[in-house]
């Protein structure tokens, strides 16, 4: 029983970090993006990611150890919606991670390069996205938890 609450704490905690480094991301994007802005976002992208292996390692750690045994999850179709919403989050994620690199790369060039606005725009819309299917995720966390939809 305390290995099952410890692990719930974690990936509780882990999730924490992911939504606040996400919420991060939006606030920088929209803030100067000169060389340090753009590595700065690139800083909160990595912790982001690490954040992500976080949950998704915790997640497994209660699947295998958690009170409720893997039958429980594995038998339930709101545990594959939540892990394909989160597989959803990472591959939407990916974009804004290769634009805030090529930022980067182009803004160390030094030729007076700068972030383009549609781009910092569409950038911003695929950090929404990922908010707002990351928000559906504790929807079916709720179904699942109750024991619905077995």
């Amino acid at each position: 029983m305390i290995l099952d609450a410890l692990l719930a704490y974690l990936h509780f905690a882990a999730i924490f970090m992911l939504v606040g480094f996400l919420a991060a991301e939006l606030v920088l994007v929209r803030l100067a993006l000169d060389l340090s802005g753009v590595r700065r976002l690139a800083s909160v992208d990595m912790a982001y990611f690490m954040s992500a292996i976080a949950v998704l390692v915790t997640g497994i750690l209660r699947l295998v150890f958690g009170a409720k045994g893997a039958d429980f999850y594995v038998n339930h179709w709101p545990f594959y919606v939540k892990f394909l919403l989160f597989v959803s989050v990472g591959i939407v994620s990916l974009q804004p991670t290769l634009a805030f690199i090529r930022w980067r790369r182009m803004l160390e060039a030094g030729d007076g390069w700068q972030v383009p606005d549609a781009e910092r725009r569409r950038v911003r819309r695929l950090l929404l996205l990922e908010v707002h299917l990351a928000a559906m995720i504790p929807v079916f966390a709720v179904v699942m938890s109750r024991g619905l939809g077995a």
